[in-house]
């Protein structure tokens, strides 16, 4: 995996920024679930339980696409 570096203000959640950026990936299908725990440095069942947090589905569903059943 590669690495980036970026700086933050201390006043960021780093775990909540990594949880965002690959929740954003797996959602795009960039990144299979397995490479965003990895990101995060998680579980993957903890990540698939916490995803919803960040407004990410892990069915692939919008919000709206719920609503419009």
């Amino acid at each position: 995996m590669k690495t980036l570096t970026i700086q933050l203000p201390d006043s960021i959640n780093e775990h909540d920024v990594l949880m965002q950026l690959a929740g954003v990936l797996f959602e795009k299908g960039i990144l299979s679930s397995g490479q965003a725990t990895e990101m995060v440095g998680i579980s993957k069942a903890e990540f698939l339980e916490s995803i919803g947090r960040y407004g990410i589905s892990i069915f692939g569903e919008t919000p709206e696409d719920i609503e419009n059943l």
